[in-house]
């Protein structure tokens, strides 16, 4: 489901764009709205009327250069930085294989350079364009003898690789025209099985350019818009793009001889077809324009919702809206949702808006918007929130003053003072329902443990042993202000699975973590001990260091007498006396996500909420105090005072009032 929902939506094209900063955010230097302005980045530049860029991926362009030519500012960075990692010398003889539209560029900057420039392709028509620039060409037959004879014996001194192909011939070949001690650049896409014999021998360095320059796929530097210190990171990937445009200006770069085509927006497909080969013609670059003169500031309400399907709505059934459409979302709860004969799905909404059209086609939405407010009026009864943790609360406070059910992916909150304002939006929403993605309670294993610990009045003890694995630290949910770390985003999960196991909400949590370099929040190697109101106890270790070999979820239950062992959520193992009483196996793993559902739908049709709301709260706030102990060494109570009790209890009283 996860592959076919994802080949089936549609994806953005296009990296590297140019036009009319319409508004700048608070902390943007250096632009100004009315500004033009040169983008690049896969998400942000790509082929539209409207970008969303961050700072350090849009550049400001000079006045004498050409919102044409500033459109390649992006691909003029990718050849720069290969050209940075060749360091060439003043005099030095470079070899560029591959002259395509970034093998041309990368020819001009090394001449700008002044290097001694060789070019070869497939193409006798690149070779000689490339002469135009200052080149020497050579017929891809005769690349290694010319290379020879030309630099006396010796071999050149850099060879930068601008090709695509699947083959292994450009890298070996590199072996054979490369100097002793020279270096090797790979640009483009091509095999890399590295002959040991010729790259031993000369001990050739060899290096992979990574895309536009430093700052390229890091979160801090891109999303977050952290620079780099100008003294340390001379040339990052804004300030690439920078070079490139002042080359452009001062005559150095003419990307102008390098346009074939330009095609109208409307005429994209035709584009297109030209790239995958449908038209037999001659390319290099080709430039999309937009039509100018429109209304940037004009309405745009009226297409911030569209119709997927004529059919009228039913309001016989419970309307339910989505805000987003991530892995999660289209594998595990819109199956569900989808086959549920008193279930309508109404509106979606997802974060950039490619995939909506895609989902909401897929799964029979009526209709998919741009805003969270669109999916919050009259047609909807029940929002489900399945965004990042740090837009959460918000949407459930929203949803929830809006009159509307809500069902919203753990966690529900990532400070105390969200929780606070969850509380008083719950309090005034009257009867409606919130429920938490805590699926693991509704597991069929996790009711067969509670079933046979069913009349058992003594406390028990839980151990809970999660084998979590590694998240790299550049993924969203590490980030802390966006994910919140994984004890926030995901050990939040065994608290509760603790917590519905002994039947109590939890009184306090002493948490410790590895003592490594993460700091608290990111540690992702703790345990937690967890006190219940009822006086039960619990144990969770969330380990990411742990094997892939070892199965991720183990759990224990103590207590009158009896044991109770889940093994993955595959298998239950129950225990009394000096015997096993009962193993059950299951066919497939099942954490639950189906029957949490149903339980949710059940709550709304017949007005009884399948969670406790106070045990949802315990176990937010709690998941919360794991990282605040960790940062004092001390165990936390946790009291209604956390999440704002009088608040909660005054809000209430105002409602009824």
């Amino acid at each position: 489901q996860t592959v076919n929902t994802r080949l089936g939506a549609a994806n953005p094209l296009g990296y590297s764009s140019a036009g009319v900063a319409i508004a700048v955010g608070g902390l943007v230097e250096g632009i100004n709205p009315g500004d033009r302005v040169a983008c690049g980045g896969v998400g942000y530049a790509n082929h539209a009327e409207f970008a969303v860029v961050p700072k350090n991926l849009a550049v400001r362009v000079p006045d004498n250069v050409s919102d044409e030519m500033a459109a390649f500012a992006t691909l003029g960075a990718i050849a720069l930085q290969g050209v940075r990692l060749a360091d060439p010398k003043l005099g030095e003889t470079v070899l560029v294989l591959g002259l395509g539209l970034l093998g041309q560029i990368t020819v001009q900057l090394l001449r700008a350079n002044g290097c001694r420039v060789f070019g070869t392709d497939l193409d006798p028509a690149l070779v000689a364009l490339c002469e135009k620039f200052g080149a020497t060409g050579l017929p891809s037959a005769d690349v290694e003898v010319t290379c020879r004879e030309l630099t006396g014996g010796h071999g050149v001194d850099s060879v930068l690789i601008c090709a695509g192909t699947s083959s292994n011939q450009p890298i070996e070949l590199c072996g054979r025209v490369t100097r002793e001690k020279g270096r090797v650049v790979v640009v483009g896409a091509v095999r890399m099985d590295i002959p040991r014999e010729d790259f031993f021998k000369k001990e050739i360095s060899v290096v992979i350019s990574r895309s536009y320059g430093p700052g390229r796929y890091d979160p801090h530097y891109e999303e977050n818009g952290n620079d780099y210190p100008f003294a340390y990171v001379r040339f990052s990937e804004q300030r690439n793009m920078e070079t490139i445009l002042s080359l452009i200006a001062n005559g150095s770069l003419d990307l102008k001889s390098l346009i074939t085509h330009r095609f109208e927006l409307d005429q994209a497909v035709a584009a297109y077809a030209l790239i995958e080969g449908q038209k037999q013609e001659h390319y290099l670059g080709i430039v999309l324009n937009y039509a100018e003169g429109q209304d940037v500031y004009g309405s745009t309400r009226e297409v911030s919702r569209i119709l997927v399907t004529s059919e009228p709505i039913n309001r016989a059934r419970i309307g339910v809206s989505l805000v987003g459409a991530g892995n999660y979302a289209t594998a595990s709860l819109l199956p569900v949702l989808k086959v549920q004969e008193n279930i309508e799905l109404r509106g979606l909404v997802t974060a950039s808006g490619r995939t909506a059209a895609g989902v909401a086609k897929q799964f029979g939405f009526s209709f998919c918007a741009s805003e969270f407010d669109d999916v919050i009026g009259a047609d909807t009864d029940a929002v489900v929130i399945v965004t990042r943790h740090n837009t959460h609360a918000d949407y459930v406070c929203r949803a929830l003053r809006a009159g509307k059910h809500v069902y919203v992916e753990k966690p529900l909150a990532m400070r105390i003072e969200e929780l606070a304002a969850v509380g008083c939006a719950f309090a005034e929403a009257g009867e409606r329902q919130l429920m938490v993605g805590f699926n693991r309670r509704y597991a069929p294993l996790t009711a067969k443990v509670r079933n046979y610990f069913a009349g058992i009045r003594s406390p028990k003890i839980v151990n809970i042993r999660v084998n979590a694995g590694y998240i790299p630290h550049e993924h969203w949910i590490q980030d802390p202000k966006t994910g919140g770390g994984r004890v926030i985003g995901e050990a939040c999960h065994f608290i509760d699975l603790a917590s519905a196991l002994v039947e109590s909400p939890p009184a306090s949590i002493h948490c410790s973590g590895v003592r490594n370099t993460a700091a608290p929040l990111l540690n992702d190697n703790v345990c937690m001990s967890l006190l219940f109101q009822d006086g039960s106890l619990a144990n969770v270790i969330y380990v990411s260091d742990g094997p892939k070999a070892l199965r991720k979820e183990y759990v224990e239950v103590f207590g009158g007498g009896r044991a109770a062992i889940i093994d993955d959520f595959l298998e239950v193992r129950l225990y009394q006396g000096d015997v096993s009483c009962e193993r059950v196996k299951l066919a497939a793993q099942d954490k639950g996500q189906r029957n949490m559902l149903l339980a949710w739908i059940s709550g709304m049709r017949n007005g009884n909420p399948a969670m406790d709301f106070r045990t949802t709260m315990a176990v937010s706030a709690a998941a919360v105090c794991a990282v605040e102990s960790m940062t004092i060494g001390q165990p936390i109570a946790i009291g209604p005072w956390l999440w704002g009790e009088e608040a909660v209890t005054a809000a209430a009283a105002a409602a009824v009032a």
